[in-house]
């Protein structure tokens, strides 16, 4: 019996009511209301996030760290950190002041120095961030409240890039952890967002906990997203680690947890049933599933052996294996940008439409030179998405004729490993899924994913010149005309060189108790604004 058939079973037979399998110490009961208990999209199986682009971690970070900018339910930039910014009128010179009374968990101040750390740490790993250190002259601490960013020309989008909450976000910490080598991970998490992380009660695999910081200073506007007040209602966030969907489904209908990230599709009916639990639709915005292989090795280092994925893989399997069988909840996808948003489009994307062709993708296999060498297959199997993605891939490869090493592990290893450019055999990798949040997939400015610019690249590392070409010609263009014609160069760069296979456009659910309220819709979960009752 596959996942789907057992599901439907437990539901049907009333077992997601009957939890013998979950363990009630271990979630404490009678938990006081200004306890809030979490169950993730995954475990927080690492904590830095610049080191690492997990969603997973880039939630849990938006809690601990602040940013100098956040962006807003409508895509724009609003102060966070900031109190104020000048810009000459070259666009060459940008002066910002913080906001007086910032204050790091460990009870230090924030000053210039730590944000101008910080700065350099993000800037060396996130892609706006390395756009923006190509143009610098100096980033200096002017005094403890204020920052000079001096650019040898203009980049536009700067204030969007310090605010965006697509990974690595421009998280500020301490001058000491900040100054860590970009590319090894922090081992102190010291913020000074709305709550503190209490690494003493961290345990990877079980549970993660987040205390309100009692001398956070949230703005005084209403909050958006990353922007405006962030109000924190309760005491504690506790994050209970729970893999086995059917387990966590009991435990929000017996009250043990508050949230569901991200519950299944197929559980949702049941949820529904239940007159104590809210369902929606997590962010209408959505995600793209993704397909994403390794340029510095064989098959994948062949745009033919890429080419041959994108003419032999169906998105309805992938979709159907994720969400069921209702079709409200995905789309097909031609292309990369997120549907019904300004700048989507098709362009070029006639090679994932229509009849799927294994014979002619078996050939140009073929012609890539591919001569049954293992292809190592990442795939977390903690993670719904991509359990469901990994293993209509297994199949699909095998049916292309290749030799799968497909390794089974949870999503904490894959965001470890797929760093790793060793070859396959060796530690390395061949392809992972993933997927992208339709937020971060409107424009290329907050597109991790598109870029293809060999080893300042994504993990996959594309060296695609056609589609930095369009890349650069959407930054340049000056209006929204000019703005579509190079995102429809982009698209069909990006699907040509095969920067990373889409697998798809879907819609994920959250689910809570209705004794919570303030739970938000976005590309993220927004903990400011929650309040629970008894």
């Amino acid at each position: 019996m596959d996942r789907r058939t057992v599901l439907k079973g437990l539901a049907g037979a009333g077992g997601l009511a009957l939890t013998g399998g979950l363990s009630a110490p271990a979630i404490a009961q009678g938990a006081a209301a200004r306890t809030l208990r979490f169950v993730p999209q995954a475990n927080l199986a690492n904590f830095d996030p610049i080191w690492g682009t997990q969603y997973v971690v880039r939630n849990a970070a938006a809690m601990v760290w602040d940013t100098l900018y956040g962006i807003d339910s409508s895509f724009q930039p609003q102060r966070q950190m900031v109190e104020s910014e000048e810009v000459t009128d070259d666009g060459t010179t940008w002066t910002f002041k913080l906001r007086p009374g910032l204050k790091f968990h460990d009870g230090e101040p924030v000053l210039s120095k730590d944000v101008v750390a910080s700065l350099t740490r993000w800037s060396a790993r996130d892609p706006m961030g390395l756009m923006i250190k190509a143009l610098q002259q100096e980033l200096t601490a002017v005094d403890d409240r204020t920052f000079k960013w001096v650019l040898k020309q203009p980049f536009p989008k700067l204030l969007y890039a310090l605010g965006k909450n697509n990974s690595p976000c421009g998280f500020i910490m301490p001058e000491r952890i900040a100054q860590t080598d970009p590319f090894k991970q922090i081992s102190e998490y010291i913020g000074s967002g709305p709550l503190k992380f209490a690494k003493s009660e961290w345990v990877p695999g079980a549970k993660a906990v987040f205390e309100k910081f009692a001398d956070y200073s949230p703005r005084q506007e209403k909050s958006s997203w990353l922007a405006g007040g962030k109000q924190v209602m309760v005491d504690r966030v506790e994050w209970v680690i729970m893999p086995d969907p059917a387990t966590a489904a009991a435990a929000l209908q017996n009250g043990e947890i508050d949230w569901w990230e991200n519950p299944i599709a197929d559980l949702v009916p049941v949820l529904k049933k239940n007159k104590n639990i809210s369902v929606d639709i997590g962010d209408p915005l959505g995600n793209i599933g993704s397909f994403r292989m390794n340029f510095l090795y064989p098959p994948f280092n062949d745009v033919k052996a890429r080419r041959a994925v994108l003419m032999a893989l169906s998105q309805e399997d992938y979709m159907r294996a994720i969400v069921g069988d209702d079709n409200s909840l995905w789309k097909p996808l031609p292309g990369y940008f997120t549907p019904d948003t300004p700048l989507y489009t098709e362009v070029g994307g006639d090679i994932l439409k229509g009849k799927r062709d294994l014979d002619a993708a078996k050939k140009l296999l073929a012609e890539s030179g591919y001569s049954g060498q293992p292809v190592t297959c990442l795939v977390a199997q903690d993670q719904p998405i991509t359990k469901a993605q990994g293993d209509v891939t297994a199949d699909l490869l095998k049916k292309l004729g290749m030799n799968v090493d497909f390794v089974a592990t949870d999503w904490g290893t894959v965001g470890s490993r797929r760093a790793q450019k060793t070859p396959p055999g060796q530690g390395g990798w061949n392809m992972f899924h993933t997927w992208h949040a339709g937020a971060d997939c409107v424009n290329p400015a907050p597109y991790t994913a598109i870029r293809a610019n060999g080893d300042k690249a994504w993990f996959g590392w594309p060296t695609s010149a056609a589609t930095e070409k369009e890349v650069a010609s959407w930054f340049e263009a000056k209006n929204l005309d000019e703005e579509k014609a190079a995102i429809g160069r982009l698209n069909k760069a990006a699907i040509d060189d095969v920067v990373y296979a889409p697998t798809g456009f879907f819609l994920s659910y959250t689910a809570w108790r209705k004794n919570v309220s303030g739970v938000a819709k976005g590309p993220l979960p927004f903990f400011w604004g929650v309040s629970k009752s008894a």
